[in-house]
């Protein structure tokens, strides 16, 4: 229990220094911008070579990517429908900022410490699914809501085929349902770069880490509600219901709480819309989760 709390008390650490050297200037706000670029394009990438690497896949647990696709559609579909009287605009905000979770730079570092190599393909699976929203599914989307623009899949899969994350995870699992190998010099390589995951992430998300105005709080509280209820029911039928063996649902559970995906606010910037209040809500979630997911950690283990 001890050794539990220590590991997990370094990680809330992590982010509390990340906040820490911002706040007193050796990070500047836009110093987020490099973080994330360090983690989504390299240090994620070879966690998940890493994380498929030698690891040997039943085709059963696909099912596990639907789930993570399943539950991030569930969200779109939260956020244009709370937001169905509001403005385009509105309700393009809403289908971002509720969809997807945040696995790659928040979740899988967990895992990687708490939940062991069952764990971290199960999360990997699931991300598989979850990127389809969170990298490129949900924005597209929301630019044709918000511009008034007819649906276009070749629009979304031109924003999937950008995301260096959801490409690696196509890759290494077709690799790996077709018994194909990295060269272990490969993986080796990835596998240091991989080691500096967890802290990179931890600090990323620190540096920011921004206080939500108290104006604000109504719309984030409206949201969070939301989407925390869900993660709740989706937790408890995977936890009761999937036929699974049991890492593998406790990853689930995991999984379920995870925060709002890091691209958010990035997302929603680059939409022109309310990027202030989805700093704030992705700050909020990730407070939330955190909570939630050491509570269920020194629960299940």
């Amino acid at each position: 229990m001890q050794e539990f709390l220590t590991r997990a008390g370094c990680f809330v650490a992590i982010i509390v220094l990340g906040y820490a050297l911002r706040a007193i200037g050796y990070f500047k706000e836009g110093d987020f911008t490099v973080l994330s670029k360090i983690v989504i394009r390299i240090t994620l990438p070879a966690a998940i070579v890493t994380s498929f690497s030698g690891k040997e896949i039943d085709p059963a647990m696909l099912a596990i990517a639907l789930i993570g696709l399943g539950a991030g559609l569930v969200y779109m579909t939260f956020g244009f429908v709370m937001n169905l009287r509001g403005t385009p605009k509105q309700k393009a905000f809403g289908i971002i900022n509720t969809a997807g979770y945040n696995i790659g730079n928040f979740t899988l570092p967990f895992v990687q410490s708490f939940l062991g190599s069952v764990g971290v393909i199960t999360t990997s699976l699931f991300d598989v699914g979850n990127a389809m929203v969170c990298l490129g599914g949900s924005y597209g989307v929301a630019a044709m809501v918000q511009n008034g623009e007819k649906f276009s899949p070749a629009r979304i899969a031109r924003s999937l085929a950008k995301s260096v994350p959801f490409m690696t995870y196509l890759i290494m699992l077709t690799l790996n349902l077709t018994g194909i190998s990295l060269p272990g010099a490969v993986v080796d390589f990835a596998g240091i770069i991989a080691n500096a995951n967890a802290f990179m992430a931890m600090l990323m998300i620190g540096v920011g880490f921004k206080m939500p105005d108290l104006s604000l709080m109504g719309s984030i509280l409206k949201i969070l509600a939301v989407r925390y209820a869900f993660a709740a029911a989706v937790a408890v039928g995977c936890y009761f219901l999937l036929p699974f063996a049991l890492e593998v649902r406790q990853a689930l559970v995991i999984l379920a709480f995870s925060p709002i995906g890091a691209a958010a606010p990035a997302y929603t910037g680059d939409l022109d819309n309310d990027v202030g209040l989805s700093c704030a809500l992705n700050s909020m979630s990730i407070i939330c989760s955190i909570v939630i997911i050491v509570t269920l950690l020194l629960v299940m283990l």
